[in-house]
């Protein structure tokens, strides 16, 4: 008898429940649900009733975060049943999605929070994303559940849940945007000799969240016939997957694929499905969080010239995602963050520079960048 899956009564998340099991434990919340048989009426109301709240909860939800001030059409408020969406040709897809701008620091971003409802809108609409199979964990003012605050134990929770119970033909997507950066690398394993890391919103009192642990938490785990996407909008998010394989392309679009698997350093794979990570810049290098590329709103490089290539020119491949998202950062022009008024603008007008970015490419296994389709 095959698995199936039921609603967590507390959060909402779909869950895997195996056929012999009568009670199961949410990964996301820890929160325990009845699975009762089809002829207790007490599982019977106990379980509607949950999902009830949870439907209600999921409406407001909705409201809140499709308040997003961006150049893409904000979606209508998704209907919380979950008949509604058509069954995925490409099998069952989730997605964590992570925003974090540091609010009251001195090193705040604007964009992040922007850049994940607009990734939303954009895996629900471009790619068909069930919106109750996206989990967004953001440190926006207006969030009050605490389980979706980026604090590094959620942010792990969500990775977890990300990849639980995942088979062939699910296609999984892990955005996050925000600040990342590099750790002296402790077991021998970084060609560079430095860990990249994510940072979440309270890193600086629990700590990072580097590359071997994403590695061993969603793409070690991942079976075959199944795929995961990571879009990283941060700093030195080159390798932050830590997966065998960094493409190297040139402006002419020539590539070659090198391999940064050491001998010390084990199997950095997959389970046989197939891992792909899109990133800002490579290890060394740093991405921007700014108004130049849309004109108006205030995203990641990254974020906007992604969604926007792939909406320009539906269907292409690896190669022209790299090269569009290239040729749209390059050249345009930035000034100084945090400089504001007549004297400041003028400022920026002399002292703006050329974006220094280039999105990169890695994978868990090497194909043609030029033939293989870019598909979520």
């Amino acid at each position: 008898m095959a698995d199936r899956r039921e609603r967590c009564s507390h959060c909402g998340t779909l869950l895997v429940v195996p056929p012999e099991a009568h009670i199961i434990k949410c990964a996301v919340c820890h929160g325990t649900t009845w699975i009762g048989r089809a002829n207790n009426p007490l599982s019977v109301a106990y379980n509607s009733l949950s999902h009830a709240a949870n439907r209600f909860r999921g409406f407001i939800n909705n409201i809140m975060t499709s308040s997003v001030n961006s150049n893409y059409p904000l979606p209508q408020p998704v209907r919380p049943s979950p008949t509604l969406v058509p069954p995925s040709t490409y099998g069952s897809k989730r997605a964590v999605l992570c925003g974090i701008c540091y609010h009251g620091r001195s090193y705040r971003l604007k964009g992040s929070v922007n850049d994940v409802k607009c990734m939303r809108y954009f895996l629900i609409n471009q790619f068909g994303f069930p919106a109750d199979s996206i989990l967004m964990l953001t440190d926006d003012k207006e969030e009050k559940n605490p389980l979706k605050i980026p604090t590094k134990q959620n942010i792990q929770m969500a990775l977890r849940w990300l990849v639980e119970g995942s088979r062939s033909g699910d296609s999984l997507v892990f955005h996050f945007s925000g600040h990342g950066t590099q750790e002296v690398d402790l077991n021998m394993d970084e060609v560079d000799r430095y860990d990249e890391a994510l940072c979440p919103v309270d890193y600086e009192s629990k700590g990072k969240i580097i590359d071997d642990e994403i590695n061993a938490t969603i793409v070690r785990p991942l079976p075959r016939g199944a795929k995961l996407h990571a879009i990283i909008d941060a700093c030195h998010s080159g390798t932050v997957l830590d997966l065998p394989f960094l493409c190297k392309m040139n402006r002419e679009g020539s590539y070659i694929w090198q391999d940064h698997t050491l001998p010390s350093a084990g199997y950095k794979g997959t389970g046989g499905g197939l891992a792909v990570c899109i990133s800002a810049c490579d290890d060394a290098g740093t991405s921007l969080d700014t108004s130049a590329l849309s004109g108006k709103v205030v995203t990641g490089a990254l974020t906007y010239s992604l969604i926007q290539a792939v909406q320009n020119e539906p269907g292409l491949t690896y190669g022209r995602l790299i090269g569009a998202m290239r040729s749209a950062i390059s050249g345009t022009k930035v000034g100084i963050v945090g400089l504001n008024g007549p004297i400041a603008s003028l400022l920026n007008k002399l002292l703006g520079m050329e974006m220094k970015q280039e999105p990169q490419l890695s994978s868990s296994e090497k194909f043609d960048i030029h033939t293989k389709r870019f598909v979520l």
